[in-house]
């Protein structure tokens, strides 16, 4: 399983949303603001490493200590900060339990389909290669062949993925995704403002009790995002209040 941070986006305008509720907001405030995240961080929203320490990067730090000092309180600012990643093979149980959270993304998901695609019988995620063996793996090992094709209650059904299909079948995706185990590899991309994100880790990180390839998702999506935004701890996001 490999997880991808691709970009940030709105950090600026989650700092230029500190100034709103005291009427301290000028438009030259928001300009100077925008200006300093376009001399510190690239198209994606990342750092520059060259620019580490200088005197843009030190206003504008000093400007995010204090909008993550205040957000955890004041939850709208960090819905202005997006987090958008890409998610390699994750297996598709735990894909349906980070499915649950589709409203806190507000639905910016999308996965690999078990109707539009086909699955071979020998795909798992990584945390399950090793772990398991299905049917079909386990009569390859003891050289066990079963037929192409039986006949049940005067209906011919023929091999495929994980058992058998009826006559007829074979080629309708709707009916194969009936055999796929839970333990085959997902890929999917989403987008999260950082408020909801906090919600997600507090279920499902290495203290929750998701399965443990997702709680090893979820923390490497922390990793990745406090890499590029260190006030972003796991403590900071306990603290947010929603």
């Amino acid at each position: 399983m490999q997880v991808y941070l691709n970009e940030i986006s709105g950090l600026w305008q989650a700092i230029v949303s500190m100034y709103m509720s005291k009427r301290s907001w000028t438009r030259e405030k928001e300009r100077e603001i925008m200006h300093l995240f376009e001399r510190c961080y690239d198209r994606r929203g990342f750092l520059y490493e060259y620019r580490l320490g200088d005197t843009g990067e030190i206003a504008l730090m000093e400007m995010l200590n204090k909008l993550f000092k205040w957000a955890p309180k004041h939850i709208t600012m960090t819905r202005f900060l997006d987090f958008s990643f890409t998610v390699e093979g994750l297996h598709r149980g735990a894909q349906d339990d980070f499915d649950a959270h589709a409203k806190r993304l507000e639905n910016r998901i999308l996965r690999s389909s078990t109707r539009l695609a086909k699955y071979g019988g020998n795909e798992k995620s990584d945390w399950y290669k090793g772990k398991i063996l299905t049917t079909d793996e386990a009569l390859k090992h003891m050289e066990i062949n079963l037929p192409a094709e039986m006949m049940v209650d005067g209906k011919n059904y023929v091999k495929t993925v994980n058992g058998y299909v009826l006559e007829g079948c074979a080629e309708d995706k709707d009916v194969l995704r009936g055999l796929y185990m839970l333990s085959i590899p997902s890929n999917f991309t989403f987008k999260v403002n950082c408020t909801e994100f906090a919600h997600i880790l507090k279920e499902r990180d290495k203290n929750g009790h998701a399965h443990p390839e997702l709680k090893e998702c979820v923390e490497e999506m922390l990793r990745l995002i406090q890499n590029e935004i260190p006030q972003l701890t796991r403590e900071w996001f306990y603290s947010v209040k929603n």
